[in-house]
């Protein structure tokens, strides 16, 4: 299985688990409260939510990657298009980094 596949694997995994939030808002909420672990953020998000994003991971210190479209993105948790996505789970961020750093 290739490193790809296995990040799209993992991220239905902490879907099931019930460690992943999604869509802008409350995405940048958990990275606020410093619930977040890491973030996701599709390639073809827009400029302006990327820059809102790296913004907000920056100040609070939270690990982001750009990864998939977003309809691969949101295929990956069993929804539709999703831009941003969330782990709650320090189990599922470090191996999902470990994973994101390969590529």
């Amino acid at each position: 299985m290739n490193t790809e596949q296995a990040i799209y694997n993992l991220l239905g995994l902490a879907t099931r688990a019930r460690k992943v939030v999604t869509g802008e808002e409350q995405v940048i909420k958990e990275v606020r409260g410093q619930n977040a672990k890491l973030v996701i953020l599709s390639t073809d998000a827009s400029k302006n939510t990327r820059k809102k994003m790296q913004d907000k991971c920056k100040s609070f210190n939270v690990e982001l990657h750009e990864f998939a479209t977003r309809d691969l993105l949101g295929h990956a948790i069993g929804r539709e298009a999703r831009v941003s996505v969330a782990i709650m789970d320090s189990g599922f961020a470090k191996k999902l980094s470990v994973l994101l750093n390969e590529i």
